[in-house]
């Protein structure tokens, strides 16, 4: 997990995550957002983002955020770790997350 702050035009380049989703939150102000599809039609799908939209770029695709206004922005983002086969340690998220060891396995028991 990780904060992101952007200036005013700032831009996140296009990248993409071989193993991971990523769920990213905006805390505040408007970023613009968007992925492209797998081939055959690479189809861009963007949004503008207000202050507590969620968005999800799937694994594997290109992606990228754009501030698009004259103020900063503000988001959160993370890597979704659950659901792995065979799970992550729950030693490793327990102390990754601050969490205790039960709620880890909780979370993982869902997947």
């Amino acid at each position: 997990m990780v904060r992101i702050d952007y200036a005013p035009w700032g831009v996140v380049a296009p990248h993409y995550h071989p193993r991971a989703t990523e769920i990213l939150t905006v805390i505040e102000g408007s970023l613009e957002v968007g992925f492209v599809t797998s081939n055959p039609d690479n189809r861009l799908i963007s949004k503008t983002l207000q202050k507590g939209d969620v968005f999800v770029f799937p694994v594997g695709l290109v992606h990228f955020q754009r501030n698009i206004g004259h103020m900063n922005v503000v988001a959160i983002s993370g890597l979704i770790v659950f659901g792995s086969k065979p799970d992550i340690s729950t030693d490793i998220l327990a102390k990754a997350f601050q969490v205790d060891k039960n709620i880890v396995q909780q979370i993982q028991w869902r997947f």
